[in-house]
C-alpha cells in the first residue's frame, strides 16, 4: 500500500514534468546523458546520481557523501568534499549556492540549525543559527489596533517579519570549529554561478509565477525575479551580480563584513522602509548576533540514538516523544501497510504536538522541562494512552517533570512549508545534518544585496496572552522563534547510521520521524524511505498525500474516528545511510541529489 516507487512519485511532482517518464531507464551514465537539462551543464556524476533518484534507487560512495536540495549546490559540496575538506566546509560551498539557485527556501537572509558529530570524538552537539527578534520588537508586534492577531500575510510581507539573520554567523561558526579549507575558497562556486548565471530551475520558476502578487510588491524583488515585466521561466539563465559582490565581501572579510558596514545599513534600511509594513531591525541587532553552540537533544528509539537541535527547536524534542511513546510497539511486526501502525503513529503524534504547543519555546527565555519531556518514564506514560482500537477522541499536553514550575497556556503560533536541507558525510567519518530557512517562500520578500530578507518572527505566536496566562513562544525582544526543523542524527553504538532531515513547515516532524521508522522498523533503504508516502497527523487531523497509496489509508483511518484530508504534502528529505558503504537518497518531490566518491 505504501510502498509506491520514487518513479510514481515523480509524475506528481511539479519540479519534475519534463523528466519522470525516463526515470525507470535512467540509471546508468548513458541513460543519464539528458538527465538533469533543466540545471544547465551538471558532472557526469551529478547526472548519474539524479537519474539513479528518478529510478528510486540510492546512491552508493565509499568515502563521502553530500545530499542538498540543488545539483549545483551538491556539486560544489562535491568539490570541497574531494579535494579533502571537512563536512563544515562543504556546508558553507553548499549553503553559498543554495541561497543563489534556491532563493525561496534559504540563504544569507535567514537562519539555520546544524547537528554535528565529531568522529574524533564521537560526541553530538549543534549550532543554534536562528534569527532573534529585533531589540525593539515588542509581544503586540503581529496584532492590531485592538488587540486581535493580524492576518498571517499581512504580518509576513514587508519588513515587520524580518528577524536578525544567522546563516552568516552559523557558516563561519561552523567552519571555525570543524573546516579545515581555505575559507574564501568555498565561494567560488557561488560567485561563478551568480556573475555567470545559472539555469532558472522548473520549481524556482513555478513558485516565482504562483507568488507573483507578492513579489511584485517591493521594486528590488519585482526586478530580480520579474526582468522586463515577466516571470523567470525554466530554462531561463539568471544572473545577480549584486549577490556576487556580497558572497565576495564575505569570503574576504568573514561573517563580519555582512553583520557590520554598508551590508548592514542596506538590510536595515530596506526593512524599515518597507511600504505598508515596515519593521524594527537595527543594526545594533546585526551586530551583536551570535550563533550558539547547544547540548544535542537525544531520544532512545530501537535501541538507537536520535539526536537532533533542542529548544529554540521543537524538532528534537517532538520527534524523540513520537519515537519514544512508540518504542513498545512493535510496528515492524505491523508493517507500513497496516492502518493500526498509523493509528499509532498518529495518535503518539498528537500527544506530542499537544505537549509541543504548551512547553516548547527559546529556553534561553522560558523554562522548560527538556529532560522531562523525553524522559522515559513519562513517555511511558504517555505511550499507555495509545492502547484500544480507534483514534483518541482528544489529547491533551502531559505533565512532564520540571525542575521548576511555570503556566502556560497553549500556542497559536502559524507554520508554512519552506525551507532546505543538508545532509554531508565526510571521508574522516564526521557527520553534519543542516536544515536552513527564510521560513515562508521567499520569506518576507524583501530582497536587498542580491538575496531575499527571512519572515521569522512570523514564527512567534501573534497573540501573547490567552485566558490570563502567557505564551511561551510569544515574541520578545533578543528572542529565537521556535522552529520545527528537525536535522537529526541517528547513532546505534555511538556511531551515526542515519544523517537525515526536511523542509516543510510543522510537519517536518512528522516526515522526518515516518523516515526514520521507515529505515528502522520496515528495512527500506535510504531511498525508499524518502519517496514513500506521507500520512502525517499533527492536531487531529490525519494528512494522506494526494495521488498516492497513502489514500488507500482513508476509509480505514475515517473508521477508526480520524478526519482525514488529501493533499499535497512536499517534504524535501535528504539523507545518508552509514554503514559499510554510504547509501545517499534525495526525496523525489524535489529537485534535489545524493553525490559521493
Amino acid at each position: 500500500m505504501l510502498r509506491r516507487t520514487a518513479t510514481a512519485l515523480l509524475a506528481l511532482a511539479l519540479a519534475w514534468p519534463a523528466v519522470a517518464q525516463e526515470a525507470a531507464d535512467a540509471v546508468t551514465p548513458e541513460g543519464a546523458a539528458d538527465v538533469g537539462a533543466e540545471f544547465g551543464p551538471l558532472s557526469e556524476a551529478a547526472r548519474t546520481a539524479l537519474a539513479a533518484k528518478q529510478a528510486g534507487e540510492p546512491t552508493e560512495a565509499q568515502g563521502w557523501m553530500v545530499a542538498a536540495a540543488n545539483p549545483l549546490a551538491v556539486e560544489a559540496g562535491a568539490r570541497v568534499l574531494r579535494e579533502g575538506g571537512t563536512a563544515a566546509d562543504a556546508m558553507v560551498a553548499v549553503q553559498a549556492v543554495l541561497g543563489l539557485v534556491e532563493p525561496q527556501s534559504s540563504g544569507l537572509g535567514g537562519g539555520a540549525f546544524l547537528v554535528w558529530y565529531d568522529a574524533g570524538s564521537g560526541e553530538v552537539t549543534t549550532l543554534d543559527g536562528r534569527e532573534t527578534a529585533p531589540l525593539e520588537a515588542t509581544p503586540t508586534l503581529f496584532q492590531n489596533e485592538n488587540g486581535e492577531p493580524l492576518g498571517f500575510f499581512d504580518a509576513v510581507v514587508g519588513g515587520r517579519s524580518v528577524g536578525t539573520p544567522g546563516t552568516p554567523a552559523l557558516m563561519q561558526a561552523a567552519h571555525e570549529k570543524w573546516g579545515r579549507a581555505d575559507w574564501a575558497s568555498l565561494f567560488s562556486e557561488a560567485i561563478a554561478l551568480a556573475e555567470g548565471g545559472f539555469t532558472v530551475s522548473p520549481r524556482l520558476a513555478d513558485l516565482v509565477a504562483g507568488d507573483a502578487d507578492r513579489l511584485q510588491r517591493f521594486p528590488a524583488t519585482a526586478r530580480y525575479f520579474f526582468p522586463g515585466g515577466q516571470p523567470i521561466a525554466a530554462g531561463d539563465t539568471l544572473t545577480n551580480p549584486a549577490y556576487a559582490d556580497t558572497v565576495r565581501r564575505i569570503a574576504a572579510e568573514g561573517a563580519e563584513a555582512f553583520y557590520t558596514g554598508d551590508i548592514a545599513s542596506d538590510i536595515v534600511a530596506t526593512v524599515r522602509t518597507a511600504a505598508g509594513n515596515p519593521g524594527v531591525l537595527s543594526r545594533t541587532d546585526l551586530a551583536l548576533y551570535e550563533a550558539v553552540e547547544r547540548p544535542a537533544v537525544c531520544a532512545e528509539y530501537r535501541e538507537r540514538d536520535v539526536c537532533g537541535m533542542g529548544p529554540p527547536s521543537s524538532g528534537a524534542l517532538t520527534m524523540g516523544q513520537i519515537l519514544g511513546m512508540l518504542d513498545s510497539y512493535d510496528l515492524a511486526a505491523l508493517g507500513p501497510d497496516s492502518p493500526e501502525a498509523w493509528r499509532l503513529i498518529g495518535d503518539a503524534s498528537r500527544l506530542a504536538f499537544a505537549d509541543r504547543g504548551l512547553y516548547m519555546a527559546d529556553s534561553d527565555f522560558v523554562p522548560m522541562p527538556t529532560q522531562g519531556l523525553v524522559a522515559p518514564d513519562y513517555l511511558a506514560e504517555r505511550a499507555r494512552l495509545l492502547q484500544g482500537d480507534d483514534a483518541l477522541p482528544e489529547v491533551a499536553p502531559g505533565s512532564p517533570e520540571w525542575d521548576h514550575a511555570q503556566l502556560w497556556a497553549p500556542d497559536e503560533s502559524i507554520e508554512f512549508p519552506s525551507t532546505s536541507h543538508i545532509s554531508i558525510v565526510d571521508a574522516d567519518g564526521n557527520a553534519l545534518s543542516m536544515t536552513t530557512t527564510i521560513e515562508n517562500g521567499f520569506g518576507s520578500r524583501l530582497f536587498v544585496r542580491g538575496f531575499l530578507l527571512n519572515n521569522e518572527l512570523t514564527d512567534f505566536s501573534f497573540r501573547s496572552h490567552a485566558d490570563g496566562r502567557p505564551i511561551a513562544n510569544r515574541v520578545e525582544p533578543g528572542k529565537r522563534p521556535r522552529s520545527s526543523m528537525s536535522p537529526t542524527i541517528v547513532l546505534h553504538e555511538g556511531k551515526p547510521t542515519l544523517v537525515i532531515g526536511s523542509p516543510g513547515g510543522s510537519r517536518i516532524i512528522g516526515y522526518v520521524a515516518q523516515a526514520v521508522i521507515a529505515h528502522t522498523d520496515w528495512g527500506m533503504d535510504v531511498q525508499q524511505a524518502l519517496a514513500m508516502p506521507h500520512a502525517v497527523n499533527r492536531f487531529g487531523t490525519y494528512d494522506l498525500e494526494a495521488g498516492t497509496d497513502a489514500e488507500a489509508l482513508a476509509e480505514p483511518l475515517t473508521a477508526m474516528g480520524y478526519e482525514v484530508n488529501l493533499r499535497d504534502l512536499t517534504s524535501g528529505l535528504h539523507a545518508i545511510e552509514v554503514g559499510e558503504t554510504l547509501r545517499g537518497g534525495a526525496d523525489p518531490r524535489r529537485e534535489g541529489i545524493a553525490l559521493g566518491e
